[in-house]
């Protein structure tokens, strides 16, 4: 019976396949099959099939192949994929096609992300740089910044100091103002980010973003670029473009780095045998009591090795053929080199981007969340490390002060101003934040069907973070303890920032004439508001220290623009693009200010007498100019005349009853536009079919009406101080980039950039009146209320102010409060102090190179700055005998700067703490193995890295580099080990 079944089953499929081998020969069509790969040979999911001269087809399956039933008549097919080429390909008579797809180089490394769109680098008449995720800088990144720094000329960034919760400093040719930002703009996805922080990460509000979701970062540097963004430009823009669905095969990704983190350099101090025999030396008998049997390294009390873990999850692909996704999870923790230093992050997001109607509608929805936990340490425990008697212990073996050793007084308790004890100033300091942000936009791009050269694009953004934080010090802590310690909350702050973009965009190429319009104009609403609760700093007993008042700061941008990019037979360019933006942080009289720019670029290599040259393979000349204006950096309410409550303590005794009062807040009612009037000429080249290729750039900046602080008469205003409109800071820079490529074989590949910046700013004007009196005005950090940095006319800014020190013929040594009577009226006064250097380098410098052998491959990074002076402010802090003992109970230790001066009292103003801190960092070394494809489901790489390598320089302090060239108790940059695994599957 079951033979019966069988056969009959049989006899049905056969009638069944001539009946179709029949129809099939009747109506002449053909079934091809066959498989689609990528460029390394991996199957691609999703690739459409298009019969040619019809509208029907497929698309690949999950193993890339495909099956297509060919009509009679037509013999061929064309495969297209988004990041590929597309292919018209001839049926061969066996009916099997399998095709390889290569990627299109246009798209993936002609084209960059510019402002309110995309150009092709060839196209660019500005002074731009992209910097894409396979040349981001490697190891452990806590934030976005660290990927690029050193990488583009131009561009300066500085780590405020070693700790996982700190921030960059970023500058872009210099920066263009005195007191108003010199940040970059920050755009992230379309959305323009509040530069700034909030409550609980003040100094790091970037590191909110995750730097493994970004695929690359472009620098927009010259007023042609940065023009279409207007008002904020004038310090440049960062656009952060970050990863989307590939569109290929679903894909699982999970890197993890891990890492340890080392101090590589301390303040350099006596040691215990020296301080002991200083001491001895020179100390008074009840000094020389003080000192201890114990022999005790306090940095290693304060300094440990720190563990850091940074781990990221994607999965990228698409739900099916019009829908590419990229989802991720990140988890980051990072413990700092000071002890209870920490910081926690947790990250997720999510990229849709579908396409409808042949891709004539295009929408892309963005959301990504984070949520970081710190943990602050106590920086005075730096100090007091470098300070600290190291011949004390650190536990005194009884309860007092938590069990800590303190110095005391004769009446028990804490020596008053004194040193305390480093341990327990990390211990007994608990300060913990929380903040989350929520960064989401929605684009939606379509291209009208009745114009396809023409689309509308609108943008709407939010950006959302709220921070809050607290403090807890026992009250048995030294360092609180006059005060019966601290334990409050603070904030919430809540920060929002709402954006509406819409523009309509024109792009057409004319074949006959070999030319294209791109023609922009658009609109742009912006609103930003920060809101944060009153609170009291309290101690543990609940008494009301402090109060901080509530806050509510909002302010408004509106913006019009229009852009026209047009191109001549493929080597003639210009650019003309103007802004009006308004806002609301000026008199409505002042309100309004428009941006203009203008560039031109000929593609000269595209000429008969270059075109098949074959050395030069490209050379490009560029020239702009344009103005751009700034309005941040300073307050929302500055035009108006604001009144502020007064705190506790400071109310009116009236009928009786404490009543609080009104202050008037100083105010200039005609405060505009600060603007910065720009040129740029340079030109782009390529060598021996871009083997060795590069740029060269020389601008010129010239900012007026600055929104500066400056002195107010007597009588004019509300305070000594004001900001408003004065003077003019001009600059100049030359930037070049070189990347070269000798060799490029299947098993050996050697790449090699280097960038090289010249910049120079000088004041020219600080007057409130035009032809005034020339006005000096101190800035910068202070030690002992001395200030060491000064603002002048014909000046850089933020030269060092200081006495030039005398030395001793024979000895060479400097000469106790001897100083040079440069205006030989024979009197040392105010009158001789003079401008010293600048902690600006004269010259930046980067280099990187990578080496690849097969599967291996070598990499580094090195950056250097020449001509940067920064002033040793804990070399002179610490190095004179005034500082061994404050008071009569302690002993301070003595910086190792003393055994070559014999300073006595502190010589704040000699420029002897003046020194040459040009540097050569090698900032990153790795080694990374590509095992490539282990089976046919996992792909395996691996690296291991070492940050913060070493760094060359005369300085004798810490580091180098240091935030305003002032060096006080700097938080040491770490040196990291780490190793990194990748997953792909």
């Amino acid at each position: 019976m079951n033979n019966n079944f069988f056969c009959c089953r049989f006899i049905m499929i056969c009638i069944i396949l001539i009946g179709s081998m029949k129809t099939f020969a009747q109506t002449g069509e053909r079934r091809v099959t066959g498989t689609v790969t990528d460029e390394t040979g991996e199957p691609m999911i999703g690739v459409s099939i298009l019969i040619v001269g019809s509208t029907t087809g497929t698309t690949t399956d999950f193993d890339g192949n495909y099956n297509v039933s060919l009509p009679a008549g037509s013999t061929q097919l064309q495969f297209s994929y988004i990041g590929y080429n597309a292919q018209t390909l001839q049926v061969p008579t066996s009916n099997v096609l399998n095709v390889k797809m290569q990627p299109d180089a246009l798209t993936l490394s002609d084209v960059v992300v510019i402002g309110y769109g995309t150009q092709r680098k060839s196209d660019l008449t500005g002074s731009v740089s992209n910097v894409s995720s396979k040349d981001f800088n490697m190891g452990l990144i806590s934030s976005p910044e660290q990927l690029i720094n050193g990488k583009v000329s131009g561009v300066q960034i500085m780590s405020t100091s070693g700790s996982p919760t700190a921030g960059s400093t970023i500058r872009i040719r210099g920066g263009a103002s005195l007191n108003a930002s010199n940040d970059p703009l920050i755009v992230l996805d379309g959305v323009p980010l509040e530069s700034g922080g909030i409550s609980g990460n003040s100094g790091n509000f970037l590191s909110l973003i995750n730097p493994s979701d970004i695929e690359s970062m472009t620098i927009l540097k010259d007023a042609s670029s940065t023009a279409i963004y207007g008002s904020r430009a004038s310090n440049g823009v960062i656009i952060i473009t970050t990863k989307k669905g590939t569109g290929d095969k679903l894909k699982v990704s999970f890197n993890t780095t891990n890492s340890f983190q080392t101090r590589a350099r301390v303040t350099d101090m006596l040691s215990r045998s020296e301080f002991i025999d200083v001491i001895n030396a020179n100390g008074t008998d009840a000094q020389k009591a003080l000192i201890g049997t114990s022999n005790t390294d306090w940095n290693d009390q304060v300094y440990h090795t720190a563990f850091g873990t940074d781990n990221n999850l994607s999965l990228a692909g698409r739900i099916n053929e019009n829908w590419p996704i990229r989802v991720s999870v990140g988890y980051y923790n990072q413990d700092g080199i000071v002890r209870t230093d920490n910081a926690e992050r947790y990250t997720g997001s999510v990229n849709l981007t579908p396409s409808f109607f042949n891709d004539h509608l295009k929408i892309a929805l963005n959301a990504k969340a984070s949520h970081n936990n710190n943990r602050f340490a106590n920086g005075d425990a730096i100090w007091a490390a470098s300070t600290f008697n190291p011949t004390i212990p650190v536990y005194s073996g009884n309860n007092q002060f938590g069990g800590y050793y303190e110095s005391v007084d004769a009446n028990g308790g804490p020596v008053n101003a004194g040193v305390r004890n480093p341990l327990g100033v990390l211990k007994q300091y608990n300060s913990t934040s929380k903040v989350s942000r929520f960064i989401g936009n929605a684009d939606i791009d379509y291209k009208f069907h009745f114009l396809p050269e023409l689309k509308f694009h609108a943008t709407l953004g939010y950006d959302y973070a709220k921070g809050k934080g607290s403090v807890y010090v026992p009250a048995e802590a030294a360092q609180n303890y006059t005060t019966k310690g601290r334990d409050y909350n603070y904030g919430p702050q809540k920060n929002t920032n709402r954006l509406l973009t819409t523009y309509l965009n024109y792009n057409k190429y004319f074949e006959t004439i070999k030319s294209s319009i791109d023609a922009t104009m658009g609109y742009d609403y912006q609103f930003w508001k920060s809101v944060s609760s009153q609170y009291s700093e309290l101690n543990t007993e609940g008494d009301v220290m402090s109060t901080s008042a509530a806050t509510d700061q909002r302010h408004v941008l509106i913006s019009g623009y229009a852009r026209l990019n047009y191109t001549l037979a493929d080597r003639y360019m210009l650019t003309g693009t103007v802004r009006r933006d308004g806002t609301s942080r000026f008199h409505k009289d002042n309100r309004w200010g428009t941006f203009p720019s203008v560039a031109l670029a000929w593609r000269v290599s595209e000429e008969s007498f270059l075109k098949n040259n074959p050395v030069i393979s490209n050379l490009k000349l560029r020239a702009s100019y344009g103005i751009t204006g700034q309005q941040d950096g300073i307050g929302n309410y500055n035009y108006l005349p604001v009144y502020t409550q007064s705190q506790t303590g400071a109310e009116a005794l009236i009928n009786g009853g404490w009543i609080s009062t009104y202050r008037p807040e100083a105010y200039v009612e005609n405060l505009k536009w600060e603007t910065t009037t720009s040129w740029n000429i340079g030109f782009d080249f390529g060598i021996l079919k871009d083997k060795i290729s590069g740029s060269f750039d020389f601008y010129t900046r010239e900012t007026k009406d600055l929104l500066a602080t400056v002195p107010s008469a007597a009588g004019t205003n509300f305070d000594k101080r004001i900001l408003t409109n004065v003077g003019n800071v001009d600059s100049k820079g030359i930037e070049v980039t070189l990347n070269a490529t000798p060799i490029d074989l299947p098993d050996w590949t050697w790449n090699l950039s280097y960038n090289f910046t010249w910049q120079k700013m000088k004041v020219k004007n600080l007057s409130l009146v035009q032809g005034g009196e020339t006005t000096n005005t101190l800035v910068g950090p202070s030690i002992d209320a001395y200030q060491f940095q000064i603002l002048s006319e014909g000046y850089e800014p933020y030269m060092f102010y200081v006495y030039h020190q005398l030395y001793d013929e024979k000895t060479g040594r400097p000469i106790e409060g001897a100083y040079a009577d440069l205006n030989d009226d024979g009197v040392i006064n105010s009158n001789d102090l003079y401008r010293y250097k600048s902690p600006s380098p004269d010259f930046i410098m980067g280099f990187s190179t990578s080496l690849r052998y097969k599967k291996w491959t070598l990499s580094t990074a090195l950056r250097a700055n020449i001509g940067n002076y920064v002033y040793n402010g804990m070399g002179m802090n610490t190095g004179a005998w005034s500082t061994v003992s404050y008071n009569a109970y302690q002993l301070n230790n003595l910086n190792r700067s003393y055994l070559k001066t014999g300073f006595v009292q502190r010589q704040h103003l000699s420029d002897y703490y003046v020194e040459n801190a040009s540097f050569l960092k090698m900032d990153n070394l790795s080694l990374n193995y590509n095992f490539g494809r282990v089976n046919k489901w996992l792909a395996l790489n691996v690296s291991a890295m070492v940050q913060n390598v070493f760094c060359w320089t005369k300085y004798t302090g810490v580091d180098p580099e240091v935030p305003n060239g002032m060096d006080s108790s700097f938080y040491p940059r770490p040196r990291t080990f780490s190793m990194s695994i990748g997953l792909e599957f």
